[in-house]
């Protein structure tokens, strides 16, 4: 049931029900009623739930599908491009539910300071699509200067691009239409769930 994995990513995340309530801008009497059950969120809530946790609406729902459990690669840090050659550094391997037939490829990161606590804090993993496409407002690993990758909510803008941590003691970076293309600024991939340590 929903409310049993919104309360669990909840606890996961380390988020009380009313933090979890003031992050969706519900009361935290909402958040009760959907971990007992009682209640469901909109889809418009459930979408900011997937955002607040990290996690596919397949994942938050306990959809499965036609996924099997998959071993991906956690890595330390990631290069340009990311073909497999470039996959550096394999700290471990996680298991996630991927889609059987899915020609997407997968990889886990391990975060690495704390530009996007409270969300994801140092040592978190995500797990992520490689793909360059991306919608505004999405999680992404970008590669900026081929340097290591970071993990920013990534917002499109005319003038170009802003990645934004979740922190705020950290400033966005900000890069134009221009720079995306010079420097370059590469989104590797998008973020499709979280997993936080205990």
């Amino acid at each position: 049931m929903i409310g049993e994995k919104i309360r669990s990513l909840r606890k996961e995340a380390s988020l009380s029900q009313t933090q979890l309530a003031s992050l969706l801008s519900v009361s935290q009497s909402t958040v009760s009623m959907w971990e007992k059950n009682n209640n469901s969120p909109e889809y418009s809530t459930l979408l900011k739930l997937c955002d607040v946790f990290g996690v596919s609406s397949d994942a938050l729902t306990g959809t499965t599908n036609d996924k099997v459990l998959t071993r991906v690669p956690v890595l330390g840090y990631v290069r340009a491009g990311i073909p497999n050659e470039a996959l550096e550094n394999i700290l471990d391997y996680e298991d996630v539910y991927l889609r059987q037939n899915d020609p997407d490829e997968y990889f886990a990161l391990r975060i690495k300071g704390d530009s996007m606590s409270p969300r994801m804090m140092d040592g978190d993993i995500v797990t992520v699509r490689r793909t360059s496409d991306f919608q505004s407002g999405d999680v992404c690993v970008v590669l900026v200067e081929n340097s290591d990758a970071t993990v920013k909510k990534v917002i499109k803008k005319d003038m170009g691009i802003l990645l934004m941590p979740f922190n705020p003691a950290y400033d966005p970076l900000v890069f134009t239409v221009d720079e995306v293309q010079k420097k370059p600024v590469t989104i590797l991939g998008k973020v499709t769930e979280l997993r936080a340590k205990i």
